[in-house]
């Protein structure tokens, strides 16, 4: 089957699906491989049934073990600052127990990771004249932000009250509350156990995922889920029988076969957009803006409706990748090393791979994954060139070009709309970005268009004809619009090309968005 055939007849993803696809971009931000989330929510719900739980809280439990770290998107900067690399230091904390002397060390270990020795020396002693207090202010944070994500993603109450116990301890050592025992939801106490067991299951077998659970019974975790666990460990890491743990996950979910429609989904994108932009704090708003840019432009050109609805939709998604970065490398105020611009280009593909098993959405992934492709080949990750940029892909370009000039950056200050502009033109004269989708955002962005010269020649009913081509109507459409001939309609065409010394329907276009003439009538 095609694999776009789900869009073009009209089907939009299913909500579990993009949920799905967002837990894959939690993994990023994690350290961890794509589908260590849905695996965990798969072994969550298999505890949940063996624990004789209702229906309610299973679902409880599915969700709150798909997005439980949520928030760490949040609190990347804080990690950066205390540990270097955020995503190394998250990757690397499952292996130790959070409490006691281990947890210490592990610290130490990585405070100022990757830093100069005098930074990391000061770093440290700021941290131990009051380790618990930092921590829990940071795990304070990343549980309010977790709490509002899951809300502005449409969860229930019940997760986005589980998630804000993300840190807490069964034996009341946890942060930011202490809280203990049943104070904990018991579809979080589930969602820890199942999350730690599926790193060490995965990573050193089952033995192993055994023997960590029972080495922290009674202390990080409930004693009754980790003996449910202990008991009879081989069904709950089995793997799915046909190894797809997508579909698993997917079946597994209390409302699998809910599908959205352009309202909701649209929400739900936006949400995940705004999720993404929160890696880096001078990105904030970045993806809705882009959204907005693409979208309007697309408008502007005369694109079908279905395909403006996917570049919005794209905008909101396009930066998803971001998450796979360590927040050291975005807010490094320097040059980069060779390997950190590496990560950097890798960002989109990162995206491409979150949304690649969405269905409902390729449209999308192929717009948001050539975010940063350039029409002479200079761009990344894959340095594809004009031939392979379709119109969508070169209006994603330049709208998250042109907003991203007017973002401050580590390395610059942000640029004022006039500068803005005269960037993005100074690129696309220079080959990178397309003239005609340029002119394009930058109208609908507010700027003044380039007006005609005096010298052109055309007449108003000319003029009228170009402005029609440039925004895409064929011969047939303007002469209906117009009510004239085709025939009348191809001559004035004809003076056209020759007035403006256009040989074609693209330089045409061009020439009237540079110069004011494709405005949309009203």
């Amino acid at each position: 089957m095609d694999p776009s055939a789900p869009q073009r007849h009209g089907l939009l993803p299913r909500r579990i699906e993009v949920l799905a696809g967002l837990s894959v971009a939690i993994d990023l931000g994690l350290g961890q491989p794509a589908e260590h989330m849905l695996r965990t929510a798969v072994i969550a719900c298999w505890l949940a049934d063996r624990l004789g739980l209702s229906s309610a809280q299973r679902a409880t439990t599915y969700y709150t073990a798909l997005i439980m770290w949520i928030g760490c998107n949040a609190d990347s900067q804080e990690y950066a600052r205390w540990f270097g690399d955020d995503i190394a230091v998250r990757r690397d904390s499952y292996s130790v127990d959070w409490s006691g002397m281990p947890f210490m060390r592990f610290l130490l270990g990585n405070i100022g990771r990757g830093e100069p020795v005098a930074k990391r020396v000061l770093t440290i002693g700021t941290l131990l004249r009051d380790a618990r207090g930092q921590l829990g202010a940071l795990m304070h944070s990343h549980c309010m932000s977790a709490a509002e994500l899951a809300d502005h993603i449409g969860l229930p109450s019940d997760v986005e009250q589980a998630v804000g116990f993300t840190f807490e301890r069964f034996d009341g050592s946890g942060l930011p509350r202490g809280c203990t025992g049943d104070e904990i939801p018991i579809e979080m106490r589930i969602a820890q156990i199942a999350d730690v067991a599926e790193v060490h299951h995965r990573m050193r077998g089952i033995d192993a995922a055994v023997a960590t659970l029972s080495a922290r019974r009674g202390g990080h975790f409930d004693p009754v889920i980790v003996d449910a666990v202990v008991d009879d460990p081989e069904p709950l890491f089995a793997e799915a029988s046909d190894g797809d743990v997508w579909s698993a996950a997917i079946q597994e979910a209390p409302d699998a076969e809910t599908r959205l429609d352009q309202e909701s989904l649209g929400r739900l994108v936006s949400a995940i957009g705004d999720f993404a932009d929160l890696k880096c704090p001078f990105t904030l708003g970045h993806s809705r803006a882009v959204a907005t840019l693409a979208a309007d432009a697309g408008a502007l050109l005369g694109r079908e409706a279905d395909e403006v609805h996917a570049l919005r939709r794209a905008g909101h998604l396009h930066d998803i990748g971001k998450l796979g970065v360590s927040s050291q490398i975005w807010s490094k105020p320097g040059d980069l090393t060779a390997s950190e611009w590496e990560r950097v280009r890798m960002h989109p593909y990162l995206t491409d791979r979150v949304l690649s098993r969405i269905s409902g959405l390729e449209r999308e992934r192929t717009y948001a994954r050539a975010h940063h492709e350039h029409l002479d080949g200079s761009g990344y990750p894959l340095g594809t060139s004009a031939t392979s940029l379709g119109r969508g892909e070169r209006i994603l370009a330049v709208a998250v070009a042109y907003q991203s000039a007017l973002e401050p950056r580590p390395y610059r200050e942000a640029r004022d709309p006039a500068a803005a502009a005269a960037e993005v033109r100074e690129r696309s004269a220079h080959g990178q970005l397309d003239p005609e989708c340029t002119e394009a955002v930058l109208s609908v962005a507010g700027h003044e268009a380039r007006r005609v010269r005096s010298d052109d020649g055309l007449t108003a009913r000319e003029r009228e004809v170009l402005a029609h081509v440039a925004r895409g109507l064929s011969n047939r459409q303007i002469a209906e619009t117009l009510v004239l001939s085709e025939k009348t309609v191809r001559n004035h065409m004809e003076h056209v090309y020759v007035k403006i010394g256009a040989s074609n329907r693209v330089g045409a276009s061009l020439y009237a968005l540079q110069h004011g003439l494709a405005t949309p009538f009203a």
